[in-house]
């Protein structure tokens, strides 16, 4: 080849690298999503040149369908239990500069100011930045445009308290940023939040009930009650409004944790005359298990719907459980726990024995999200002070900080991201 020749392709190759790099700033959230392929360990997506399906009769598309729809297909991996043990939900965070988080919390306007850090104060980011690692395996990276095709003419709803309220706000800050302004909507009514994706013909939806059953805690707005009373085997008045629904994700625990026995009504609200009697914590929880059971056999066909359990959400009220000499709990915490056994006292160990044993009897499968462990580490992650203050903190509360954090909730984006990752696994790839 002629010296003149390889000149003249210089300005090409420059020309053409410029214009790709032009393309990768243009589209960084696509392409990020196809080069995590190559970068992350043991994806579980590539790309493939297949040919658009049709669509069946009722605009929806089987699994392999919407492989293909978006080019995409599976490969030799599973993300549940494999041969060689592998656990999504046994493993180790490691730090994620760049994948995470999935989102900024200034993009998502849905998110409620409890849980809005950044905004409120918080000034190191870092916890934004950890990515959940099993042992042997890795989650497929988050693809908001497949979820959204699964969720095609189809309802999806959370059902529980304000932390599935935050899993299911994080569902929505992952999913709403391909879907166009006019397309879609949220609007509350009562206990029931729906955020429509019109063009997908689709709800993602979360319904107030921290105890499953009927309880003077009802209010989705003013529920804080400290003589919290549960009406037994009521689950009724909650699940007319469930019914329906083609994907359900459910989760009561922390609402039960009183210190006491629970307040047991025989009978009605709105009788005169009320009969409440103590029943023991245990005990409590397991009647409403039998009745979300009894709901789901009677109301869910495991051939076309899914229904998801999440487990207890810990809290880290104390940080010496965790080897910290101060008196303290999470706020000014920055780094996750890496000891691979801690286990702190926020979480019952016979309520997971007990959550296995009623699920392992029932005839309708359900999909156990396993979020306590992995959480358990977690303890740079809650919103502590940086939230909105449901009153006027007082001087001596300013003065100590530890005294008013809230070591309960999550701050977003953050951990809860990590949750719905691993339903959108278990989801897409059962």
């Amino acid at each position: 080849m002629k010296p003149s020749a390889r000149r003249n392709r210089f300005p090409i190759f420059f020309l053409s690298l410029s214009f790709f790099i032009f393309l990768a700033f243009l589209y960084s959230e696509d392409l990020s999503c196809l080069l995590s392929q190559s970068i992350l360990p043991s994806p579980s997506l590539q790309l493939a040149d297949v040919q658009r399906p049709r669509e069946r009769e009722d605009g929806s598309y089987s699994e392999a369908q919407l492989r293909q729809r978006l080019n995409l297909q599976r490969v030799p991996f599973s993300i549940g239990k494999t041969e060689d043990g592998c656990n999504p939900f046994a493993g180790k965070w490691v730090k994620d500069e760049v994948f995470h988080p999935n989102y900024q919390e200034h993009e998502c306007p849905y998110i409620q100011p409890q849980l809005t850090c950044k905004e409120h104060g918080r000034p190191d980011s870092d916890y934004q930045h950890w990515r959940w690692q099993p042992h042997g395996c890795s989650l497929p990276r988050f693809n908001a445009t497949l979820m959204l095709e699964t969720l095609r003419g189809k309802r999806m709803l959370y059902v529980g308290d304000s932390l599935n309220r935050g899993q299911y706000v994080s569902m929505i800050c992952l999913l709403h940023r391909v879907i166009p302004q006019h397309a879609k909507s949220f609007e509350t009514n009562g206990s029931l939040t729906v955020f429509t994706a019109k063009e997908y013909n689709s709800t993602i939806e979360f319904y107030w009930a921290p105890f499953l059953l009927e309880s003077n805690s009802d209010d989705a707005v003013v529920h804080r009650v400290a003589d919290r009373v549960v009406r037994a085997n009521s689950l009724d008045k909650h699940a007319r409004y469930w019914n329906g629904a083609d994907i359900i994700v459910f989760n009561t625990y922390l609402w039960w944790m009183t210190g006491q026995d629970m307040k047991i009504l025989r009978g009605s609200f709105e009788s005169e005359t009320k009969e409440i009697f103590p029943m023991e914590t245990e005990a409590a929880y397991k009647m409403a298990l039998d009745n979300m059971v009894r709901w789901i056999e009677s109301n869910m066909d495991p051939l076309t719907t899914r229904v998801f359990f999440t487990s207890m959400s810990p809290t880290h009220e104390k940080s010496k459980v965790w080897g910290t000499e101060k008196e303290g709990n999470c706020y000014n915490e920055t780094t996750p726990i890496m000891d691979p056994n801690y286990w702190g006292f926020s979480c019952r160990k016979n309520i997971m024995r007990l959550i296995g044993d009623v699920f392992s009897r029932m005839s309708v499968p359900i999909t156990f999200l396993n979020i306590t462990q992995l959480s358990l580490y977690r303890k740079d992650a809650h919103t502590a002070i940086y939230k909105k203050q449901w009153s006027p903190l007082t001087p001596e509360q300013l003065a100590n900080p530890v005294s008013y954090a809230d070591c309960v909730h999550w701050c977003l984006p953050g951990l809860q991201d990590t949750w719905n990752e691993l339903l959108y696994a278990k989801l897409l790839y059962p």
